[in-house]
């Protein structure tokens, strides 16, 4: 082919970039062919040309390609996910493009570790972790391993392909998680404080500031909160279900759709505390005919980029080392292990089923360890015993002197 409308990229072999269309195409030899193929990233073109992409489909094979699973799961399962779901998984689909031509029982542990080493090595490059903002920041292939399994999962359970699944078995392994390790995840402190939460609300302009409130007390996603209804709010009984939930364009973060249940498609009712009360009258002055959000804008249902906004510039003025809308639920939840004692009481607020999920919410942090370290060493304290040692001997001076 003419290469007149590429030019070669410094610094990556066999790559070249079309110099109208900024796509990218890879060239390699297979067997003494050169063979090439075209990329709308050079992600996925270094990965092509150090993969076994070149490997051909066998006709003759009875088991179906990753490629035909994943089209037959977006059509039979994608529609009981949420919008975000979807959006979330398709790309973390997209590295396994590089091996979803072959067929499912091809598949095999020595593939996906060829396929996480070849990852890992872009992941840690130099050209990758200077590609700019928010691409740099990857510390290993765990989301894209744990999709591959829900895949392999859903294909043995799938009434589609249980005959030619019932022999197989899932081919990633506990060492692909170490081997797909890029650089450790940061330590981030998820858990706000009690005093640091009240500090943040305090920066928060009104209707945000009752928004952020009510997530803290309900210990709810902001999804959750933001899609409260009023048609769920029982004042008199207070009584309040968690029921609805806002899902949000992942692209520009604006309002999509209500879905009628959470994230765990169970409702979950809350006790209407006097904190709680007291925000939801507030915002019933807000309340209009034909509009049942408890939290709006004129009417409109909030957007998440709004959120985003007001909660980062609240964050930010005041200083408390936390960020993200989901600090306050982790934070109520580690309140409620403390004063209720256990985990049992994290479910209780948080709504989870799994209680892994409710230990990891809520689980002990630096604070907790300096707390309990300080009480120890009181208690060590108060123990000690006033001991004259003037007339002690020191076994290491009688040794000294002995010696002499």
């Amino acid at each position: 082919m003419s290469f007149k409308d590429y030019k070669k990229l410094k610094g990556t072999p066999g790559i070249y970039k079309h110099k109208i269309s900024n796509s990218y195409m890879a060239r390699k030899k297979v067997d003494g062919k050169v063979i090439q193929k075209t990329f709308s990233t050079i992600f996925e073109a270094k990965v092509w040309r150090k993969s076994d992409q070149h490997e051909q489909f066998d006709p003759s094979s009875s088991y179906s390609t990753l490629a035909d699973v994943w089209k037959k799961m977006q059509e039979l399962h994608f529609p009981t996910l949420a919008t975000s779901t979807k959006a979330i998984w398709k790309r973390r689909y997209e590295p396994w493009k590089n091996i979803e031509h072959l067929p499912m029982d091809k598949i095999t542990p020595s593939k996906i570790t060829n396929w996480v080493n070849n990852l890992a090595e872009y992941y840690r490059s130099t050209f990758y972790q200077e590609s700019g903002r928010g691409r740099a920041g990857r510390c290993n292939l765990n989301n894209e391993l744990n999709l591959f399994v829900t895949i392999f999962n859903w294909y043995k359970e799938s009434e589609e392909f249980e005959k030619e699944a019932l022999s197989l078995t899932c081919p990633i392994k506990r060492k692909h998680k170490k081997l797909g390790f890029i650089k450790p995840v940061p330590d981030k402190n998820k858990k706000i404080s009690l005093e640091d939460a009240y500090l943040f609300f305090e920066y928060l302009k009104p209707l945000y500031k009752d928004l952020a409130m009510m997530q803290f007390f309900t210990a709810g996603r902001i999804g959750e909160v933001a899609g409260l209804q009023w048609s769920n709010v029982d004042l008199k009984n207070r009584r309040m279900l968690i029921k609805h939930t806002c899902i949000w364009d992942m692209t520009h973060k604006t309002f999509l759709e209500l879905k009628p249940f959470p994230k765990n498609r169970e409702s979950r009712p809350c006790y209407i505390t006097d904190e709680i009360k007291e925000i939801l009258l507030k915002r019933k002055a807000f309340q209009t005919a034909g509009n049942d959000f408890v939290f709006h804008v004129d009417g409109s249902p909030i957007n998440y980029c709004t959120v985003q906004l007001n909660y980062r510039e609240a964050q930010r003025k005041s200083g408390v080392p936390y960020t993200g809308t989901h600090i306050l639920r982790h934070g109520m939840a580690k309140l409620a292990r403390k004063i209720g004692g256990g985990l049992d009481a994290v479910i209780a607020m948080t709504g989870h089923k799994d209680i892994k999920l409710a230990d990891h919410y809520s689980k002990c942090d630096e604070d907790d360890q300096k707390e309990v370290a300080e009480k120890i060493m009181q208690h060590i304290r108060s123990q000690q015993v006033d001991m004259n040692t003037d007339n002690v001997i020191s076994l290491f001076s009688q040794k000294n002197a002995t010696n002499s």
